[in-house]
């Protein structure tokens, strides 16, 4: 494991395969870390593949580089972290793969600066978002069902939803 300064972190970044291979970058979720990948990142660093596989913020020996930077988990912020890390790495055009949190940044990355990457594998069903609409519009308590682990009925979209929704919510239960 090394740190990588990148932007506003110290980025805990375990590396596998040669350094010269076409370069892979293996983002995690939420609440895993690195050892989400240690199969994988074997196998790719096999076919000759350089494998970075950071911490996301938050996670593991990662750790802001300021004590006064906002802390967020917001795809914005991930989205940096994850283009940072490929400039201080100077990785040229990674194929970028995640899920949850690591999806969203690859996917934001992706879309952002398109010219960073060269690949782009997504795993999630909650990429880049319109967070503002996210937020406040609810869905058919069918769909809605899939995020209540995120405490759904705490927020405002679940208030929304309860009002909208009242009678199917109660059968769904």
């Amino acid at each position: 494991m090394e740190l990588v300064r990148a932007g506003v972190l110290d980025v805990g970044v375990e590396r596998y395969g040669d350094p010269s291979g076409p370069s892979v970058v293996l983002l995690h979720g939420f609440p895993y870390d690195t050892r989400s990948y240690d199969d994988v990142a074997r196998l790719l660093a096999d076919t000759g593949a350089d494998v970075v596989v950071p911490y996301l913020r938050g996670f593991g020996p990662t750790r802001f580089v300021e004590d006064s930077t906002m802390r967020s988990g917001e795809q914005a912020a991930l989205a940096h972290d994850l283009h940072d890390l490929i400039g201080a790495m100077a990785l040229d055009r990674p194929i970028v793969a995640g899920y949850d949190w690591g999806g969203r940044a690859a996917c934001a990355v992706a879309a952002l600066w398109p010219e960073s990457v060269s690949g782009l594998v997504s795993v999630s069903g909650y990429l880049v978002q319109d967070i503002e609409a996210a937020v406040t519009t609810p869905a058919p308590p069918h769909l809605e069902k899939r995020y209540w682990y995120q405490y759904y009925l705490h927020s405002e979209r679940g208030r929304a939803g309860l009002a909208a929704y009242r009678a199917e919510i109660a059968q769904t239960l």
